[in-house]
């Protein structure tokens, strides 16, 4: 069994498919089958199952899959730590990012330094949901993701607090206020949008004991703020992640009371972290983001 046999093993089931695989990887397809031929003659058991063009993990491949994960982090870690006596001149980083907050906010402003001053560390971002962040980070598929906080499972670093606002049309009646309470949003339709703060605007809609009308659920956040801007609800979404440039076709008013929401980033555990993963974690904790003009 080779570091390489299980590299392509964990990328085949990520991606489910060899021909995929053999391209992301620069390798021909035969190379990926080989490989995984070998790693389940070698193990004796079935690591997939074949359909046509596609593949899936068989049961054992589902429970293999998390321990070989769990060799190539550390086999990463010693490269990197030898890398780090070094002067950290080559490495891997990978980062979960979600939404508009960590992907066009948090994350360039760290990135630019970064790579100044690790240009040897390649640096791979996968974008997702939040909660998506959080089970890539379960199975080690990401070095450090940005999080909404608190996520006691994990070791995590306080970056920037927002808070979550109204979103109102442009003519609403709403929006001539200075704040606008939950129940008020309650009295029209409502926007959902999934990905995001989905999560988090739908508990405190239920810890303050309300149902909001929920006509509309948006899988992005720009459509939430096309079906604001044509009137066709209000919606409820996190301040930064909201476009810099402001638009007149919808209003932002402030929550009554106040919504804060922490974001930060998390490993799975800082102690088996890559020395670059620490190198990020460090620079994003010094750039004092809080207080770079995101709100």
């Amino acid at each position: 069994m080779t570091l390489t046999q299980l590299q392509i093993f964990s990328r085949v089931a990520e991606l489910q498919s060899f021909t995929h695989t053999a391209h992301r990887l620069g390798i021909s397809q035969s190379a990926v089958s080989h490989a995984i031929k070998a790693l389940e003659q070698e193990l004796g058991v079935e690591l997939f199952r074949r359909h046509q063009s596609q593949v899936e993990l068989s049961d054992i491949g589902q429970q293999l899959l998390m321990r070989a994960r769990t060799l190539l982090g550390v086999a990463d870690t010693l490269q990197q730590e030898a890398s780090d006596a070094r002067g950290m001149k080559r490495g891997t980083l990978r980062i979960g990012s979600f939404g508009p907050t960590s992907s066009n906010r948090l994350l360039p402003r760290i990135l630019e330094p970064f790579r100044r001053q690790h240009p040897g560390i390649e640096v791979h971002v996968d974008e997702g949901p939040d909660r998506q962040v959080i089970q890539w980070l379960d199975e080690r598929r990401i070095d450090v993701g940005f999080v909404v906080l608190e996520q006691e499972r994990f070791d995590t670093f306080a970056l920037f607090n927002d808070q979550m606002v109204a979103l109102l049309p442009a003519a609403h009646p709403l929006a001539a206020q200075p704040c606008v309470t939950l129940k008020a949003l309650c009295d029209d339709p409502f926007i959902l949008t999934d990905a995001g703060s989905q999560e988090l605007v739908s508990r405190l809609f239920s810890s303050a004991r309300l149902t909001p009308n929920v006509r509309y659920r948006c899988s992005q956040l720009l459509s939430t703020l096309e079906a604001v801007s044509r009137g066709d609800g209000v919606s409820v979404v996190a301040q930064a992640s909201l476009p810099q440039t402001p638009d007149a076709r919808y209003q932002v008013r402030p929550l009554s009371p106040r919504v804060g929401r922490d974001i930060g980033l998390a490993v799975l555990d800082q102690r088996q972290s890559t020395p670059a993963t620490l190198a990020f974690i460090q620079l994003a904790q010094t750039l004092n983001l809080q207080r770079s003009g995101l709100i």
